[in-house]
């Protein structure tokens, strides 16, 4: 079995993580203590990926960290709190106060040890783990400072492992905290070195989604958790029950990944509607598809159409769902929008039908993974927000505190606009274009006497 453990770190990472434990339970029949209620072999086959089965009962392979506790506490009383083993908690009693300096180098060095003990022990205890799912934020200290300490250290430690994070990156329209940008950068400069997947989510479209599609008019938290988990839930359907595409964290890579250090994706889950509106929609694979590729129903704050679709992943679940209609609805799109594939990449857009629906009331649902070079306006809104606080050199005094070097500040500056760069070159490539170095007009040169 090729099984994932799951960290969620920080208070967003733990309140999403609760919000995806309990959609999976419910779509696997599992009740808050994880009993299973079916014996259903298709929904039983595949737990293993995601949970310990012990003799009576199925524990998620979670680890839930913070720097303080007030969050995991308040998980721990809650109605799913003892689906989790009591020893996979971990919480100091300090707190990063929003520096990912904090995070990085003093609190957070203080516990990583511990987490990575943890971690180690979980891992133990898999047959053979494929590797890690992180939760986290970039906007605060914890989720940012101390989950990308973490993700460096499992990068040493288990450097043949695929490493996965769930990313909410910070947006000025729901902004709290002043320094964000610099947390984000900072944030972002490790998950180019460290980490394989990068699901990108941001605060700003998940608002935009809650109060224009699904109209609610005041969104909680718990609103836009639900959502994140609902898109996990659907990204990692091909994971955890039996299908065609997709089926381990490494085949997800190879189909979406064209260049290493491209991989950031865009994500959407759909149908979106408002309860009052979902009485009168009728869904079919047509519907769904022309949602996944609509603008509203992203996740992160970006336009799919200012930019280029490198490859694509959509996942359709239900029952009796037609490969042929499916397979018919990716060429549409692949005809009707060609303007925004790059060309050099044939065939880039794969489809996968997984026959277990997310929940009774909703029959077909569909995810949509995309890495897209339209992901650089998330980066540039961030680069920029930096760059202005950076040259009058506001606030790095807390973080030259926490015994940071201004030198990181520019590294991180330098990697992020690289990759934005690297984006804009992709974008604009033909065909005819050659960056491989090495190509066949070099080695003929060479040839010649």
């Amino acid at each position: 079995m090729r099984e994932i453990i799951t960290i969620s770190v920080g208070q967003c990472g733990n309140q999403i993580g609760q919000a995806f434990w309990k959609t999976i339970a419910q779509e696997h029949q599992l009740t808050n203590d994880g009993q299973c209620l079916s014996n259903n072999s298709i929904l039983k086959d595949n737990l293993n990926v995601y949970f310990n089965e012990t003799s009576q009962r199925y524990i998620p392979r979670a680890i839930l960290v913070d720097l303080e506790s007030g969050v995991l506490d308040n998980i721990r009383q809650s109605n799913i709190g003892k689906l989790f083993k009591p020893d996979n908690y971990s919480n100091a009693y300090a707190s990063a106060g929003n520096n990912w300096g904090a995070g990085f180098y003093t609190a957070g060095a203080e516990q990583a040890d511990e987490v990575v003990d943890l971690i180690r022990r979980e891992s133990e205890q898999a047959e053979s783990i494929q590797g890690f799912q992180f939760i986290h934020s970039l906007g605060g200290g914890s989720g940012s400072g101390f989950g990308t300490l973490l993700i460096s250290k499992m990068k040493e430690e288990f450097s043949d492992k695929m490493l996965s994070t769930f990313s909410v990156f910070p947006s000025p329209k729901t902004s709290d905290v002043v320094v964000e940008p610099y947390n984000a950068t900072l944030s972002i400069h490790q998950l180019i070195e460290n980490t394989e997947e990068v699901f990108t989510i941001d605060n700003e479209a998940l608002f935009d989604i809650c109060t224009k599609q699904l109209k609610i008019s005041n969104p909680s938290f718990d609103d836009l958790n639900q959502l994140v988990a609902d898109v996990m839930s659907g990204v990692t359907s091909s994971l955890r029950f039996p299908g065609q595409l997709n089926s381990d964290l490494r085949k997800l890579a190879v189909n979406l990944v064209p260049f290493p250090r491209l991989h950031f994706f865009l994500t959407s889950n759909v149908p979106i509607t408002s309860n009052l509106s979902s009485n009168y929609q009728q869904l079919t694979v047509s519907e769904l598809t022309n949602q996944m590729f609509s603008k509203k129903n992203v996740f992160a704050a970006c336009d799919p159409s200012q930019g280029k679709y490198l490859a694509a992943s959509a996942i359709f679940r239900g029952e009796n769902i037609s490969t042929r209609e499916v397979d018919t609805q990716m060429a549409l799109i692949q005809s009707k929008f060609s303007n925004y594939f790059v060309p050099w990449i044939p065939n880039n857009i794969k489809s996968s039908i997984c026959n277990v629906a997310p929940k009774k009331e909703l029959p077909i649902s569909g995810t949509f993974i995309a890495n897209t070079t339209a992901i650089q306006e998330v980066f540039k809104r961030i680069a920029h927000q930096f760059h202005q606080m950076f040259k009058k050199k506001a606030f790095i005094y807390s973080y030259i505190d926490q015994g940071m070097d201004e030198m990181e500040f520019t590294e991180a500056e330098a990697n992020l606009n690289d990759l934005i760069n690297e984006y804009i070159q992709y974008q604009e490539a033909t065909i005819e274009d050659d960056y491989g170095g090495n190509g066949d007009e070099n080695v003929e040169e060479q040839m010649e006497p």
